[in-house]
């Protein structure tokens, strides 16, 4: 979990351009309280690499708070091989 100004400022987008240069999978994706939330998979080293950028993010991003927790690979949610934005969480649920 990502927290601060992290939504409107390019924050998933610039997440998904860093997990790719690092061959990080995976997803992100906006959430209703205005956090931001990431899935990551991939080396230790990319991984931890990605986790401490996400601390600074692109211009006008405020960030105050990454939560990080291990997940297994059914987080994954179907990414694939790749990263990608997925939709916001509670509109995602209220689609079923």
């Amino acid at each position: 979990m990502i927290g601060g100004r992290v939504q409107g400022v390019g924050y998933r987008a610039w997440t998904q351009d860093e997990a790719e240069a690092r061959g990080v999978r995976g997803w992100v994706r906006n959430r209703m309280d205005g956090d931001v939330e990431a899935v990551l998979a991939g080396s230790a080293a990319a991984v931890d690499a990605l986790c401490a950028l996400l601390w600074r993010g692109p211009p006008a991003t405020w960030v105050t708070r990454v939560e990080a927790s291990p997940a297994g690979p059914e987080n994954l949610g179907g990414s694939g091989g790749g990263f990608r934005q997925i939709a916001t969480l509670e509109s995602w649920m209220r689609s079923y």
